[in-house]
């Protein structure tokens, strides 16, 4: 089972650590933290969608104009375009970008957020939009003739698209979300099913619901997780690091804006506080440190310790199912670096080294 690697691309330098600066769309940092990620070795990069953030698509356009090889992870919001022709743009960059586009499609967890964009619905008739939503997408990435559909949410008729994907079958659809709604949904429709970085026997557990849900559908979905590695010369720094990241975190929330909301809007981020209340050291070296102090308000969890420890870890992810690491650091731009350099190379040769012993052992 091939590994990917999944970095991040922002329009702006900000995280936890760094409040934003400069215009909302900061070119020269959008194709800096491309190159990076392009040189570092990574196979695409995320980009985010928020109710108040630049738009996701013509990000990612840029991303794709600017470098030969990375892909990229459209983060997409159903309902706000229609399916027909979110299909079709998804469509033109990819053949655009010769193959380089996924969508990471994200359902919304927080109402007050939705409700900026002018949405009102319930989480539950999210979910069944999306799912609703997603059907159609790939009958207009795979229909040879023109089709109906009538539904709950959407009345289409004579749809066909004259643009495919380039690859044969479809754009790969990531997923996120952890409800019972969205596991369904994600049974049914995700190519890769992405989950925030929790421990061990959490991202065991979901491995197992998100199969289950499928295995109906004749589907068997890939798995990624996401987490922010911290990494340093030896253990005793790496951890001293993470404790500097959550102090100056903390320092800083009035600046950046991550600050532990009165309500917990998701399942995803009440699942990463439930590891969080175990402590902030779990398994090997699982840090929650940064997510007790946000609210777990999305990637928030870190791997700590030196390249060689970190990728051990990842590795022990990867015997539970995981074949997509979605990693990004605290400084994104140097991080980004030094996964490439130093993390990145080591995961892949302990994968390989993992797979020809399986295969070993198979004949």
């Amino acid at each position: 089972m091939a590994v990917e690697f999944i970095g991040f691309v922002n329009a702006q330098n900000q995280s936890e650590t760094i409040p934003p600066t400069g215009p909302a769309v900061n070119v020269e940092q959008i194709e800096a933290s491309a190159k990076v990620h392009e040189q570092g070795g990574f196979d695409r990069t995320l980009v985010a969608f928020h109710s108040n953030s630049p738009d996701s698509l013509l990000i990612a356009q840029h991303v794709t104009a600017v470098t030969r090889d990375l892909g990229v992870l459209i983060a997409h919001r159903p309902g706000f375009v229609a399916p027909t022709i979110a299909a079709r743009q998804l469509a033109t960059l990819d053949h655009l970008s010769r193959g380089r586009v996924a969508v990471h499609i994200i359902t919304g967890g927080s109402d007050v957020e939705l409700q900026a964009d002018g949405d009102h619905t319930t989480k539950a008739e999210r979910y069944a939009r999306t799912s609703e939503y997603l059907d159609i997408v790939r009958q207009e990435w795979g229909a040879t003739a023109p089709f109906d559909h009538q539904g709950r949410f959407y009345d289409v008729r004579g749809a066909q698209s004259r643009v495919l994907p380039s690859r044969p079958g479809s754009v790969p659809i990531y997923f996120g979300g952890s409800s019972e709604e969205a596991i369904a949904v994600a049974g049914r429709h995700a190519d890769v099913y992405a989950l925030w970085g929790e421990t061990y026997a959490q991202v065991q557990e979901t491995v197992s619901r998100v199969r289950a849900a499928a295995a109906p559908h004749g589907r068997s979905p890939r798995f990624s997780l996401s987490l922010r590695p911290i990494l340093a010369d030896t253990e005793e720094a790496a951890w001293r690091k993470a404790d500097q990241i959550l102090e100056r975190a903390r320092a800083l929330q009035g600046q950046t804006g991550y600050v532990r909301p009165a309500e917990t809007p998701n399942e995803g981020s009440r699942r990463l506080l439930a590891a969080a209340e175990q402590g902030s050291r779990l398994d090997k070296r699982l840090w929650t440190g940064m997510a007790a102090l946000t609210g777990a308000r999305g990637n928030s969890t870190s791997l700590v310790g030196t390249p060689d420890q970190v990728a051990d870890a990842l590795l022990d992810y990867y015997r539970i199912g995981i074949s997509t690491f979605l990693i990004r650091g605290f400084d994104p731009l140097l991080d980004a670096y030094e996964y490439g350099r130093d993390l990145i190379p080591r995961v892949r040769a302990l994968v390989a080294a993992e797979e020809r012993a399986l295969s070993g052992r198979a004949a």
